[in-house]
């Protein structure tokens, strides 16, 4: 392409292989690269530290590796349209290649502020698929036959090196004490491409054995989960590649005799199919950021259509901060806090714990635990968000009891001594429900009620009780039943290999199974 100029933006794709715009770049005359560090993602409510460190180590490797290869790589504070008019005027830009990107509102604005600017500058931009969500699409049937088709193709070359376009930058990455930003003080996962392909190594070769065993108690999920998921988020790695390499170890197995493997991995493959049946919905219907997918339930708990009251605000601090009186939801989320990862079981509790048992809407909830997660995915986020408060209308509720969730996966009380130290000289056998303690327990245990640990901020039964009732009576309105309809058609599995929800859309409450939900690895 004579006399052609493109830029490759990189965003959520923070990799060298399987990359089609980088691929794509190489056909031009002259080729470079930028990312920006963009304002309104270092404003945005979502947003934490820890996201940041993430991405400037990704960002580190990949430049070495792509200016080694004759691709400059320009990382640069600006928004967007900004940062693109000033790298247009430096290096002649033509052409804009990036993937698309099916992220929070405020991402959608801008691309549409892009997309004006490229027509207004005469510069072409093509967006390509990164994973399995289909842009425009019509109608969820068929879906899965596009997301296989994907997943199987071969990936994105490797080119040889490309032409550079003008210089190569030489300056350091920024720090995030000089974008304003505090230091993460967290002990989270490294970023990057190299660690991405380690740590899939390793899960298929060594962690990946006992998967569907070890995935539901935080213990053994630190281990024994893929740990792939901030990876996959932030696109160090790509789903297909996970997908491919995932298929070839079953295969593998299968041929090796070695059926634990191969029975492991087939539910690791699951769940990566259920990554993109997630974020489609945020495709196909951006507004479920804000409000449920059934509109019949805004407005149904306090915080949705005004600030939360006082009472209601000290309970979601008390959530936030693991200090609810309920030890295994307050190890949960002093660990969360603490390292930015979680196991799909106990996320999925402490939602359901702030959408039933404190009857808080999932919004200031889903803001907080976007910030700590590391792995925050928006599309899988805010439709799990949803669909663990009951607010999609074709899913059965899913109200998780922690004193059980605490008897069964932390039965010998490991998690909550490590991070509930004031519970630390309690008896087993009253770990999980401290408050039962008599008195002279109490003080002889070192831990007072009240004082040392707080009283559960809620009594289980009867605030379960509150919530089904308020849920199930929204739920047989006509109005929610015509539009939980409206959900299942727009947005339900198909015969894909996922569970179709059309039969537990009106079944009553039951508990969640282990394999219900892809937090796990992918929220």
């Amino acid at each position: 392409m004579a006399a052609s100029t493109a830029l490759v933006w990189l965003k959520r794709d923070l990799r060298l292989h399987d990359h089609a715009p980088l691929a794509r770049a190489a056909a031009f005359e002259r080729a470079a690269a930028v990312f920006f560090i963009e304002p309104a993602w270092l404003a945005s409510p979502e947003f934490d530290t820890q996201h940041l460190r993430f991405v400037l180590q990704s960002l580190q490797g990949l430049r070495l590796r792509l200016h080694r290869r004759g691709l400059p790589l320009h990382v640069r504070l600006a928004p967007a349209v900004e940062g693109l008019a000033a790298l247009q005027r430096e290096l002649g830009v033509t052409h804009l290649l990036s993937h698309e990107e099916t992220g929070p509102g405020w991402t959608y604005a801008r691309d549409l502020a892009v997309a004006a600017w490229c027509r207004q500058a005469g510069v072409a931009w093509t967006e390509l698929p990164q994973h399995g969500v289909v842009r425009r699409l019509r109608s969820r049937n068929g879906w899965a036959g596009q997301w296989q088709a994907r997943m199987d193709a071969d990936e994105a070359p490797v080119p040889a090196g490309w032409s550079p376009a003008g210089d190569f930058p030489t300056e350091p990455l920024p720090t995030p004490e000089a974008l304003g930003v505090a230091p993460d003080a967290r002990a989270g996962q490294v970023g990057g491409e190299r660690a991405a392909l380690v740590t899939l190594d390793d899960f298929l070769t060594r962690r990946g054995h006992d998967y569907r065993r070890a995935m539901s108690s935080p213990l053994s999920a630190e281990a024994g989960c893929s740990r792939l998921s901030p990876h996959l988020a932030w696109g160090t790695l790509s789903l297909r590649r996970a997908h491919q390499a995932t298929e070839a170890r079953i295969a593998e197995a299968q041929a090796l005799g070695e059926r634990g493997w191969a029975y492991a991995l087939r539910g690791f493959a699951g769940r990566l199919r259920w990554h993109c049946h997630f974020m489609q919905k945020l495709e196909d219907e951006p507004a479920i950021e804000h409000r449920a997918f059934v509109p019949a339930f805004d407005g149904l708990r306090p915080g949705d259509t005004a600030p939360f009251a006082e009472s209601d605000q000290a309970r979601f601090q008390a959530w936030a901060t693991g200090h609810t009186g309920w030890p295994m939801v307050d190890a949960c989320m002093r660990s969360l806090n603490a390292t930015g990862w979680l196991n799909f079981r106990m996320r999925a509790m402490l939602v359901s714990f702030a959408a039933y048992h404190l009857w808080l809407h999932w919004r200031s909830p889903g803001l907080h635990l976007a910030r700590q997660f590391l792995d925050v995915e928006p599309g899988i986020h805010w439709s799990q968000m949803q669909m663990q408060s009951g607010t999609t209308g074709i899913n059965t509720l899913r109200i998780y009891s922690p004193t059980k969730q605490a008897l069964d996966q932390d039965p010998e009380g490991v998690f909550i001594r490590r991070w509930v130290p004031e519970l630390a000289g309690v008896p087993l056998a009253q770990l999980a429900t401290p408050w039962r303690m008599d008195a002279a327990m109490q003080q002889a245990s070192g831990c007072v009620i009240g004082t040392h640990y707080p009283a559960p901020l809620v009594d289980e039964r009867s605030a379960i009780r509150a919530a089904k009732d308020a849920m199930w009576t929204e739920r047989r309105t006509p109005e929610a039943r015509a539009q939980a309809d409206g959900v299942q058609e727009k947005h339900g599995s198909r015969k894909s290999g996922l569970p179709n929800t059309t039969k537990v859309r009106r079944a009553k409450a039951a508990p969640a199974p282990a394999t219900s939900s892809p937090q796990g690895e992918l929220f």
